[in-house]
């Protein structure tokens, strides 16, 4: 059988633990295909009605790996986790495996570090995420944040004192701030690009871009 191409909605997921069954229930909602994998049998068979495909097999071990066609999809994600040899051995062989997109769950950036080194395409530290943008969220600092990679995210914000009423190609934000205006919404209005010529007014809310430290600095300008 060929490899599934780019374009084909099927991915594998490994480890149906908490993250890795609710990004499986989450990609079914979004019309994709999804052999969820687990050495569980518990959860394999809680979500054997819910997924296109289940299996019960050990993702440490290569003929194993082969017999579900691991080999095969253009996208896995191994969502493991908390036992670190197993994660790094299933995208080991992965990457042995030439899938041309994986995802690899990680719960510390050492742990990541090692999964980017042996080929992991992507890494994902959800608890460490979502533990850094609620930090920002409860600190008031901002209202939404996101870290697009390390030392650069997006932060949204209310448009500060120093900004309203000007034209934003006026304020020099970017020159005296280091961010970037990227889109702005008005009270009952969806979020539309920032331009030059946008003129902040008070309560508008303003979604920024720059260095980590750049955007927390400017959200705490009011």
């Amino acid at each position: 059988m060929q490899r599934s191409k780019p374009t084909d909605k099927r991915v594998l997921v490994i480890g149906m633990g908490r993250f890795g069954s609710s990004l499986a229930l989450e990609l079914m909602a979004h019309g994709w295909e999804v052999l969820g994998m687990d050495s569980n049998s518990r959860l394999v068979q809680a979500y054997a009605d819910s997924l296109t495909h289940t299996v019960v097999a050990d993702a440490t071990d290569d003929e194993a790996l082969r017999q579900v066609g691991a080999h095969e999809f253009s996208r896995a994600v191994v969502s493991i986790g908390t036992q670190l040899e197993e994660s790094i051995l299933a995208t080991s062989l992965l990457v042995d495996m030439e899938v041309p997109h994986i995802w690899a769950k990680a719960i510390s950036r050492r742990h990541g570090r090692i999964l980017q080194q042996i080929g992991a395409h992507q890494v994902v530290l959800p608890e460490h995420d979502m533990g850094e943008r609620v930090a920002h969220l409860v600190s008031g600092r901002m209202l939404d944040y996101v870290e697009i990679e390390e030392n650069f995210a997006l932060g949204k914000t209310r448009a500060p004192r120093e900004m309203l009423g000007r034209k934003l190609g006026d304020t020099g934000v970017r020159s005296r701030h280091g961010i970037t205006v990227v889109c702005i919404k008005r009270h009952g209005d969806q979020f539309t690009y920032a331009t030059a010529e946008t003129v902040p007014q008070k309560g508008d809310v303003i979604v920024v871009a720059g260095k980590t430290n750049d955007v927390e600095k400017f959200a705490e300008i009011n």
